[in-house]
């Protein structure tokens, strides 16, 4: 039996979005074999790129419609957004292949090369099964596993003849040009949009942990959700844990338990304001069809026995790492992984201690969500300077500018068009990339610490590095003598990359996802730090045992992985502060 709020009288289309590692994929096949359960035909689609739908329910689910045998009524389908990326650029490409020269077909390549592309590209398919009526009409529930973001609904709702306006050539949109592939009609797509805004239709569920950080990522997300039509939202507040049992001794349990009663206490208004469900964290990782039956089932005690010991895995410590980092006086250390695993700790922690030891520190920020301040407890310490790129100043003068060069050159209405553009979410990505790159090179003189954003918009940094590389390369020809960021970033003598993870299975697959795409590029990891362990924290509570026993298979893959780990424990605290922080690199840790 089930008493979750945001299970009551659920409409035809539920979505579940929210952070890496929050349990979203989780509550999305428990959620969808609730209603299978009850005799629904329910299906379930998943358009995370580092979905695990398949893993959970022990089958091989890809992009054709899979039934789940153990829940009757359930079908599953994973739409690969690299997949669909990559099937998009190839039907804008084919047919003009032969036409234009191969100048013009790179620049082309090039503009549907970013993150921009593959959101749009997951939308298209996406919407099939949103606005098929004849697709998905043997369906009474169709369960979304991380819903559109309203950076691409917000591409689909821009007005105006986009189609004219590149075909002309009057625009070089970092959005409108990926838009340009999209095969059905705009009225397809309204339709879509205007279903996800229908409270009659459309549930959104926000999924998040106990956490500050998490819960401001599921504030903004709802409050911009809510801006573009999308009010119809439910809170999820994921693995919180339980009350403890009579005589229960473990300072560590008792500490996240309060830790966790605060935040919740705390949280934005934006939450206050929706139906909260909370869910006890489960001894047990939600792998298999009666774990995922369990994790939303309140009339049985969960049975926490039989726990053994894992072999320890020695992954280091995070003062390791620093202490070679610090045998050269200056570099560009950057801190890369999904929102919500820790990056900005761990970049902070790294600054103050390469400060500790005598250095020159520069810490920065590229994310949007960056709480930096609030980290370092607002204070300031020895040789640290602290900044943030921020993303609307930054924008702005990019406007301003193009506004100004560009946008004299074209007619009321294509000026117009062009304002239009500038307004698009990528914009911004473009617009940091020149500050971006002045730190790049401030590296070259002094440390250079950079807690960069999660990671869809690093990448889209990434691309935006390269497009510059490839541009100077082309200019300067083979004679040239030219040196770019994305040189500097391949430089193993200047730049180290560390990948920022949680021991659990979807932040080490998206972690493993990011590394993949940087070494495409040729630039190649570092480090791998892993925060947050439970196994290194050594609980005694039977629940977090069992936590911290389920890790151990994250870990060994981790050090397959990675060429360097380190490992930071369970906290009872949030480190916030320069002693706390220096505490995370102090202390010398034991094989977990």
């Amino acid at each position: 039996m089930t008493s979750f709020p945001y299970l009551t009288e659920l409409p035809r289309f539920v979505f579940f979005t929210g952070k890496g590692g929050v349990g979203k994929t989780s509550l999305a096949c428990a959620t969808a074999v609730t209603l299978a359960d009850q005799g629904r035909r329910v299906l379930l689609v998943s358009t995370d790129p580092a979905s695990n739908v398949g893993q959970v329910f022990g089958l091989t689910v890809g992009d054709q419609i899979t039934a789940v045998p153990q829940a009757p009524g359930l079908d599953a389908l994973e739409i690969d957004p690299n997949e669909a990326a990559e099937a998009y650029r190839e039907k804008i490409i084919a047919p003009v292949r032969d036409v234009l020269p191969q100048t013009a077909l790179d620049s082309i390549t090039e503009q549907l090369s970013g993150s921009c592309t593959t959101e749009i590209a997951s939308f298209n398919e996406f919407t099939t099964y949103l606005a098929d009526d004849e697709r998905i009409a043997g369906y009474d529930h169709v369960v979304f596993d991380t819903a559109p973001t309203g950076h691409t609904i917000r591409l689909l709702q821009l007005p105006g003849e986009w189609t004219s306006f590149l075909d002309a050539g009057k625009g070089d949109a970092s959005c409108l040009g990926p838009m340009a592939g999209l095969d059905r009609t705009r009225a397809v797509y309204a339709d879509a949009v205007r279903r996800l805004a229908n409270p009659a239709q459309t549930r959104l569920v926000l999924v998040a942990r106990a956490q500050q950080s998490t819960l401001r990522e599921a504030a903004r997300t709802s409050t911009e959700l809510a801006t573009i039509g999308i009010t119809e939202q439910h809170l999820v507040i994921n693995a919180l844990l339980p009350a403890g049992d009579v005589g229960e001794a473990d300072a560590l349990a008792d500490a996240v338990r309060e830790r966790e009663h605060r935040a919740i206490a705390a949280m934005p208004e934006a939450l206050r304001r929706l139906p909260l469900t909370t869910v006890p964290l489960r001894a047990r990782t939600v792998v298999g069809i009666d774990a995922v039956r369990a994790l939303l089932r309140t009339d049985a005690a969960e049975v926490v026995d039989g726990i053994e010991d894992e072999q320890p895995v020695d992954l280091g410590s995070l003062a390791t790492l620093i202490d070679e980092i610090a045998t050269t006086d200056h570099g560009l250390i950057m801190c890369m992984g999904k929102g919500g695993v820790g990056k900005t700790t761990v970049a902070a922690a790294i600054a103050i201690a390469l400060t500790d030891r005598g250095h020159t520190v520069h810490l920065t920020t590229t994310d949007p969500a960056a709480h930096l301040d609030e980290v370092l407890d607002h204070e300031v310490v020895g040789n640290l300077t602290v900044s943030r790129i921020d993303p609307h100043v930054a924008t702005q003068e990019y406007r301003d500018k193009v506004l100004a060069s560009k946008g004299n050159q074209l007619d009321e209405a294509g000026r117009a068009r062009l304002v239009e553009d500038l307004l698009s979410p990528c914009t911004e990505e473009v617009a940091v990339f020149g500050q971006f790159s002045h730190l790049v090179n401030r590296a070259r003189r002094q440390f250079v610490v950079m807690d960069t954003a999660p990671t869809g918009h690093t990448l889209l940094l990434m691309d935006a590095t390269g497009s510059y590389h490839r541009d100077i390369a082309r200019s300067m020809g083979e004679t040239g003598t030219y040196t770019t960021p994305l040189m500097r970033l391949r430089d193993p003598d200047l730049t180290k990359v560390i990948i920022v993870t949680l021991p659990d299975t979807t932040p080490v697959l998206e972690a493993t996802e990011l590394q993949d795409d940087l070494q495409r590029a040729g630039i190649h990891p570092w480090a791998w730090v892993v925060n947050a362990s439970l196994a290194a924290a050594r609980p005694t509570s039977p629940l977090l045992r069992a936590r911290a026993a389920a890790e151990h298979q994250q870990l060994e893959r981790i050090t397959e992985l990675a060429r360097r780990t380190a490992i930071i424990p369970m906290l009872a605290e949030e480190p916030y502060g320069p002693d706390a922080l220096r505490h995370l690199t102090t202390s010398t840790r034991q094989p977990v």
